[in-house]
């Protein structure tokens, strides 16, 4: 693919994923497209190049190995404020994305997003809404996500989980036994 038309000046962009296979073919596709990319696995690396040459755009996973991505997005904001940044997860829940866009990231796509829809993402006009998604999560993928993430906030107290969600502990525990739906 070529370079996009509607690149602005400053195409540097900051890919901060710890999923190798992952990073490195994003970083390849977008650099295909036209931008400057500096791929790093942590959140110490990014937040390095957050503080001494922040990026026009940036793409953060959201849970790292060693920290949270939305650290890396307030930082990236601090040091430049038109920092164009996206959220990539596979945990994606309603509470995330506020907790993305509130730390200033401009969108949230779950994984795996292909380039396209990053790019898409990064460059989206303000004011567009985006379309809606291709595969949208099922039901029983959506109910998944919200138990993983009340229990999360639980501390991963079944009992506790079990009661905010009133449903019974060992049903709750043969949920959290499975894998997640499709």
């Amino acid at each position: 693919m070529s370079e996009l038309p509607n690149l602005p000046a400053d195409k540097t962009l900051l890919i901060l994923d710890d999923d190798a296979p992952f990073r490195n073919r994003l970083g390849r596709a977008m650099m295909q497209r036209g931008f400057i990319v500096s791929a790093v696995a942590t959140v110490a690396e990014a937040l390095d190049i957050a503080r001494a040459n922040p990026p026009a755009f940036a793409v953060v996973d959201l849970r790292l190995e060693d920290g949270d991505g939305l650290d890396v997005v307030r930082a990236l904001h601090a040091s430049r404020p038109d920092c164009r940044a996206v959220m990539l997860t596979g945990y994606g829940n309603i509470a995330t994305a506020v907790a993305a866009v509130k730390s200033g990231a401009i969108d949230y796509l779950a994984k795996p997003a292909d380039a396209d829809d990053v790019v898409k993402a990064l460059l989206a006009s303000p004011g567009d809404k985006p379309e809606p998604p291709e595969n949208p999560m099922s039901a029983d993928r959506v109910r998944w996500e919200h138990i993983q993430r009340v229990f999360e906030l639980c501390d991963h107290n079944v009992s506790e989980t079990a009661r905010r969600l009133n449903m019974h502990r060992r049903t709750l525990q043969r949920i959290l036994a499975k894998r997640a739906p499709r």
